[in-house]
């Protein structure tokens, strides 16, 4: 049984108090303060023998590029049409479907598990990308995708938490001048 007290009637909310609400106040000041007379009209140059190449030759793939709409390949999501460029591994152009494309993502998977060589992680995402990437080659016109991609972390990217795995149907990347031309069934 609740109890209800007969004491409520007595007590008023702050919007029953009959009165106006409180309101925050702003205040704005009429005058902008003034900036000191004393600072540099000249913004000094940085030094000419800064260090070139912070990130290490092997690990640029690792990191976002903005020219051309390059991506590396994790960022790449299931539906995407890109480009390949063998002489950047891990990267990716993307492109719109419509217009002719190397391959197309059909699938985007995390890898799990402890991996020590290139080779496991490489026959671990094989396997993940198997199944989703022979169901799409079989939906698709004879002669349309010659070729797979599995784009998978080396084992240094692994390790710093890089499980994407990017399985990909392709018209034959760099193999000539063969493309996809409209997204795949």
């Amino acid at each position: 049984m609740a109890a209800t007290g007969g004491g409520a009637k007595d007590k008023k909310s702050p919007t029953d108090s009959g009165g106006r609400s409180p309101s925050p106040s702003l205040s704005i000041p009429s005058e902008l303060p003034s900036l000191p007379s004393d600072l540099p009209s000249v913004v000094p140059s940085l030094p000419s023998d800064l260090p070139t190449g912070l990130v290490p030759t092997g690990l640029q793939s690792l990191f976002p590029s903005l020219a051309d709409d390059e991506v590396p390949y994790y960022m790449l999501r299931k539906g995407d049409c890109f480009d390949a460029d063998d002489s950047l591994p891990g990267q990716a152009a993307k492109r719109r479907c419509t217009q002719p494309h190397d391959a197309e993502v059909v699938k985007v998977s995390e890898i799990n598990g402890t991996y020590t060589t290139d080779t496991a992680l490489k026959k671990a995402a094989s396997a993940l990308c198997k199944a989703a990437l022979e169901r799409k080659a079989a939906d698709q016109a004879a002669g349309t995708v010659r070729d797979t991609v599995v784009q998978y972390p080396d084992t240094v990217g692994y390790r710093t938490g890089i499980d994407k795995v990017a399985c990909s149907l392709s018209a034959g990347v760099g193999k000539g001048t063969h493309k996809l031309t409209r997204p795949l069934k």
